[in-house]
């Protein structure tokens, strides 16, 4: 009889509590390689991402899409308009950019990439931000909702240069590196663990902050040359 009474009993307190702690041992070890693993798979998506924006934007310029002053060199676009989500800045009459109807099509970007709001473009985990030349070689941001805010770029300069940054949407939780290509081709990374961290969508680098000097045609920082990023990091290329 008291055999069945032991049988029926259920668990005692210091086996549940053996329980629980075989369970937080466990969850020690795995939670940690769990996170490890979205940001490297965050980091790698926003790589792939950055040379997906570099072939489209070599489609665009070369497709002279947009040429607002109408001298057959085409010019480098905002998301929006390589993802066929607003319309592409056109000539006034004058040579001056204004900002027209016309959707690009076929699109040169997934259409998801032209979700634009407050003039980023947020995905798995990451911060997008494109930048294109203003008259003073400049960066001139995309608009909140999209697109070219009204005359802001230059249309020679535009030809020529263009820049784009990704930055983890939560430092430490979505990713932790900061990536940024532009027209040269290379991707270039810092590990966001110096004087500047970069996280969050109103958080991310300055126009120039991967560049070796304060304006868009300035070349590539490079660390490994002892060329220093605009923001006084150390960027290096992505292998």
């Amino acid at each position: 009889m008291k055999i069945n009474q032991r049988k029926n009993a259920g668990f005692t307190l210091i086996e549940l509590m053996i329980v629980v702690a075989i369970i937080a041992i466990i969850a020690s070890v795995a939670i940690p390689k769990l996170l490890s693993a979205r940001l490297s798979a965050n980091e790698s998506a926003a790589i792939s991402t950055l040379r997906s924006i570099s072939s489209a934007q070599a489609q665009m310029q070369s497709s002279a899409a947009v040429d607002t002053d109408s001298d057959g060199g085409g010019e480098y676009g905002y998301f929006a308009e390589l993802a066929g989500t607003v319309g592409m800045r056109e000539d006034d009459g004058a040579g001056v950019p204004t900002n027209g109807a016309d959707l690009l099509s076929p699109p040169m970007l997934s259409t998801a990439l032209g979700n634009v709001e407050d003039g980023v473009v947020t995905r798995s985990g990451y911060v997008f931000q494109m930048w294109l030349p203003d008259d003073a070689n400049d960066g001139a941001a995309e608009d909140a909702d999209g697109g070219s805010v009204e005359g802001a770029t230059d249309p020679d300069a535009a030809e020529n240069f263009w820049g784009c940054y990704a930055w983890p949407l939560d430092f430490g939780s979505t990713g932790n590196r900061v990536f940024f290509i532009n027209h040269e081709g290379d991707i270039l990374q810092y590990n966001n663990r110096g004087t500047e961290n970069y996280t969050g969508i109103a958080g991310g680098p300055d126009f120039a902050a991967a560049l070796s000097g304060a304006d868009m045609s300035f070349g590539l920082a490079n660390a490994a040359a002892g060329v220093a990023g605009n923001d006084g990091e150390n960027w290096t290329v992505v292998q």
